[in-house]
């Protein structure tokens, strides 16, 4: 229940966030990427300040070793750079170029039952389905002929 109660603050803070720093609104969203034009710099000062904020938080979570609400700290065991990750940013990139919207604030818009966020919301999810079972396909694929290999 604890780490219930902690992901939901977390969460709750999270949309807070996005919607005080304007992060919700895909015209200013928009607006920061147009390098060009109109430029709004006012989200990279959001983004500085996340970014701040994170590093202090990852810097007290190593120096503590422990963590509150879980057996043990889990941190990411891998750093390499490849065709999926950049393959993943690209089309992260190109969807919130074009929408002005990513998944944690497409979430928070859902609350004002707009068309174009439900839509959004929708295909996203179906993304992400796609993405899932075009993955265990694959996996299926390659296991199946490595059985295959092997009864040869």
């Amino acid at each position: 229940m604890p780490m219930l109660l902690a992901s939901f603050l977390c969460g709750l803070i999270f949309g807070a966030g996005l919607l005080i720093s304007g992060m919700t609104q895909p015209d200013k969203v928009l607006g920061f990427l147009d390098l060009f034009g109109a430029w709004d710099a006012t989200l990279a000062f959001v983004m500085a300040g996340a970014v701040a904020v994170t590093a202090a938080g990852f810097a007290l979570a190593r120096r503590r070793g422990i963590p509150l609400l879980a057996e043990k700290l889990r941190w990411p065991d891998r750093s390499d750079i490849d065709a999926p990750l950049v393959t993943g940013a690209i089309l992260f990139g190109i969807g919130w170029g074009v929408v002005g919207l990513c998944p944690g604030p497409a979430l928070v818009n859902l609350v004002g039952l707009s068309g174009p966020v439900i839509v959004f919301v929708i295909a996203m999810a179906a993304g992400m389905a796609g993405y899932d079972w075009l993955r265990d396909a694959l996996n299926r694929r390659s296991d199946s002929s490595l059985h295959e290999g092997r009864n040869r």
